[in-house]
């Protein structure tokens, strides 16, 4: 039958709108599919790290027990809510049993920092080459380096001492004066003690033959020497990985020494996962992701206030299941004197140690804070059994003798310092080195 004239068609309008619905959802899928792209592409810029290194005590858990082993949390994962895949969360999903590949399979996400070359199994250092990322400095580079900027740091201990050992017949006037300078110099007492009298019998045994700069190096050589190794354990036994530890106070530079030390790793040909157990400042995690891109080094990461002990077993179990050689985890700043807050650190070590032991509980330490950092030593042995010392801010600012004072007072090595603010301003502590930057 023919519709009368000046009515509308109907069926026309109607195809029109279906047809419309249709475009308007082909439009949203595009958008998040993009969205989802550039998420996902690995040069996806970070936002940059904000706040010191400092932890909150507001936020610390208060239960100490050892929890029967964690969940799993969240890796970082881009294209899930806030950032990460939350593997306890997915909805509509059984991810028991799933490993972060697999979750990220769900989420159309592949794992955050894990690029192609170093799932292929490639080292650290030649994944970071493949992939284009920065390449860290080779160990022996910066070794020289530090040679340089210890010769040219002009240390006044050292200067001090051999001018007082360079006068004619020394007096008991002197002698006080050398013990002054070590003492003001944070060598510490009891190093003092026996830096003096050993100076003292060398001086008497080789008379006016004495050279007093190499008697006062051999002195100080032994002073510094340790009875254990200097070299850091970063790879463990039974094909796990090795897995460091890293605890200090606020303001120590303990999470800028982490991502050093993921560099100085990758450079020795490691492959490196990192831990952000610093839940408790928002801050932290992005830090670490920074420095992990940089580089190629994938970050485990929990929700902020999320119990930092699970983080880090969960960083522990990923490392495992990679194949990583060297698992490294950051922990929130805290103070010494903080009961508290000082046996929730302990849990963090009982928890992450239990799927493989703990090679290296590693303290960060502040050079220029002299004896106050002597105090918050002896607090952290108590608590962690630190196996190393890494002293930050070695440079013209600091006396030096705290490297000596911190060794005789715990018997731990001063494995790694910090000079400079480069990315790469880490190395091995070289005593030779270290001493003959005294006395330059």
């Amino acid at each position: 039958m023919e519709l009368p004239a000046g009515l509308p068609d109907w069926g026309m309008i109607l195809s029109l709108a279906i047809l419309l619905s249709a475009l308007v959802v082909l439009v949203l899928r595009l958008v998040q599919h993009l969205r989802a792209e550039s998420r996902r592409r690995p040069g996806s810029p970070l936002p940059p790290p904000g706040g010191a290194d400092q932890g909150s005590a507001s936020g610390m858990g208060s239960g100490l027990d050892d929890p029967a082993p964690p969940g799993p949390l969240s890796s970082p994962v881009p294209g899930s809510a806030f950032g990460q895949l939350d593997s306890v969360g997915l909805v509509g999903a059984d991810t028991a049993g799933l490993g972060e590949a697999e979750l990220a399979g769900l989420a159309g996400a592949e794992p955050a920092g894990l690029t192609g070359a170093e799932s292929a199994g490639l080292t650290g250092a030649e994944s970071a080459g493949l992939a284009g990322l920065e390449q860290p400095e080779a160990p022996a580079s910066r070794l020289r380096r530090l040679r340089a900027r210890l010769a040219g740091s002009k240390s006044a201990l050292g200067q001090a001492l051999l001018v007082i050992l360079s006068r004619d017949q020394l007096s008991g006037a002197d002698w006080e004066e050398f013990e002054d300078s070590l003492l003001m110099g944070d060598v510490g007492l009891a190093a003092t003690e026996e830096i003096l009298a050993a100076t003292q019998t060398a001086m008497r045994v080789e008379g006016a033959q004495a050279d007093p700069a190499a008697t006062l190096r051999r002195v100080l050589l032994a002073a510094v020497a340790t009875k254990t190794g200097r070299g850091i354990v970063s790879q463990g036994l039974n094909g796990n990985p090795g897995v460091i530890l890293v605890v200090g106070v606020n303001g120590s530079g303990k999470t800028t020494t982490v991502g050093r030390l993921a560099r100085l790793e990758v450079a020795g040909g490691n492959t490196v996962l990192l831990g952000a157990a610093d839940t408790f400042r928002a801050a932290a995690g992005e830090q670490l992701s920074i420095w992990g891109e940089r580089v190629g080094v994938s970050v485990v990461r929990g929700p902020e206030g999320a119990d930092p002990a699970s983080v880090a077993f969960e960083a522990v179990a990923q490392g495992i299941e990679r194949g990583i050689d060297t698992v490294i985890i950051d922990t929130a700043g805290r103070l010494h004197n903080k009961a508290n807050l000082m046996a929730e650190l302990g849990k963090i070590k009982r928890v992450a140690g239990k799927r493989t032991p703990i090679t290296e509980t590693l303290l960060v330490l502040d050079a220029t804070t002299g004896q106050n950092g002597l105090a918050q030593a002896r607090v952290f042995q108590e608590v962690v059994d630190v196996t190393g010392l890494v002293l930050t801010k070695l440079d013209g600012t600091a006396k030096g003798g705290i490297v000596i004072a911190v060794q005789k007072e715990l018997g731990v090595p001063v494995k790694l310092v910090g000079l400079g603010e480069g990315p790469d301003d880490l190395a091995s502590f070289d005593p030779e080195l270290f001493v003959d930057g005294l006395l330059s």
